[in-house]
């Protein structure tokens, strides 16, 4: 079981960007998948996730309304959509297969102009 994330970057404030979690060794319809982030410093916070059926849930108080979550079961990768995005937002972000404990290496956003 293996996760890859991708498409973290440098953006300024306002901006968006998708980042890319790519699984393999399971399906990803199989597991609730999360995305967790976690600023230098700080401890990991949940912030959003999709569950085995395909629907939202877990969602922060902190990205609510711009954060959406979504998922291509035929290329098995599940994507965070990030808008409007902040100074806060940047942190290492990472995603996880509840089913199987299994993490990412994270992908490092930094928000800033």
């Amino acid at each position: 079981v293996q996760l890859v994330e991708s498409g973290g970057g440098l953006v300024q404030p306002g901006g968006s960007l998708r980042l890319s979690c790519a699984a393999s060794g399971f399906t990803i319809s199989s597991s609730v998948i999360n995305w967790y982030r976690q600023a230098l410093g700080e401890g990991r916070e949940l912030v959003i996730g999709i569950t085995a059926a395909g629907g939202t849930t877990n969602v922060a108080s902190s990205v609510k309304g711009r954060f959406t979550i979504s998922r291509d079961t035929a290329k098995n990768l599940v994507y965070l959509y990030i808008n409007r995005l902040k100074t806060e937002d940047t942190a290492v972000y990472y995603c996880t297969a509840v089913a199987f404990g299994s993490w990412g290496q994270g992908t490092q956003v930094i928000v800033s102009s």
